[in-house]
């Protein structure tokens, strides 16, 4: 690209995302969050036709993939820290499916694996995160909760053609099978069989299916 032409772009682009409603400001948003995406897009491994749509903080991004045709909500985190505070080093890995539709305000944050199917869909303000601010213990507990030894209890891994609801949180260890909904609000901390209906804080399954039951 022209190096004056990329110049232009860039400052078009730093804009505050602000309007009036007026074509011209919508015009002018439009614009810059085609920019935003171009720039955003290069950060990822793949990506291909992953639509932000808005601004969206990431960190690690080397370490996070986004499969095809994805679109996530403004206002977003996704994170994979290979250091934390502490100190300690990880090899964290974040994997999106295409066709996902990733609501606004959501966090997702890995030091270990987070495995996501395709065809994903969530509600707002929804949590996916593998580790937490160290253990429970009376020694832990005397440090600063941002300087605890951030750890992982396992990976977590949701199958293909999941949808969770507005502000609920998967917690770290946890399987979410093919075709499972977890209700609005509930708190996952075990293993949600497939093609289940799971709600609550712990999340239980309020339903399961199977073929045979729809024979």
């Amino acid at each position: 690209m022209n190096p004056l032409r990329k110049h232009i772009l860039e400052l078009w682009s730093m804009i505050p995302f602000i309007g009036d409603g007026s074509w011209l400001h919508r015009h002018i948003k439009s614009n810059q969050l085609y920019l935003y995406n171009l720039r955003k897009r290069r950060l990822f491994k793949l990506a291909d036709n992953v639509h932000f749509m808005g601004e969206v903080f990431s960190a690690g991004e080397k370490n996070i993939s986004i499969g095809a045709h994805t679109h996530i909500g403004a206002h977003s985190i996704i994170t994979a820290w290979d250091k934390t505070l502490d100190g300690t080093t990880h090899q964290p890995s974040i994997i999106i499916g295409s066709y996902a539709n990733i609501g606004e305000y959501n966090h997702i944050t890995a030091t270990n694996k987070i495995q996501i199917g395709h065809n994903f869909l969530t509600g707002r303000w929804v949590t996916i995160t593998d580790n937490s601010h160290g253990k429970t213990d009376y020694g832990s507990l005397q440090i600063p909760p941002l300087y605890r030894t951030v750890v992982s209890k396992g990976a977590v891994i949701i199958g293909d053609n999941v949808w969770i609801g507005d502000k609920a949180t998967i917690l770290p260890g946890v399987t979410i099978g093919n075709g499972s909904v977890i209700g609005a609000n509930s708190v996952v901390s075990k293993d949600i069989p497939p093609y289940c209906i799971a709600c609550g804080n712990p999340a239980k399954v309020i339903k399961s299916n199977s073929p045979e039951k729809d024979d």
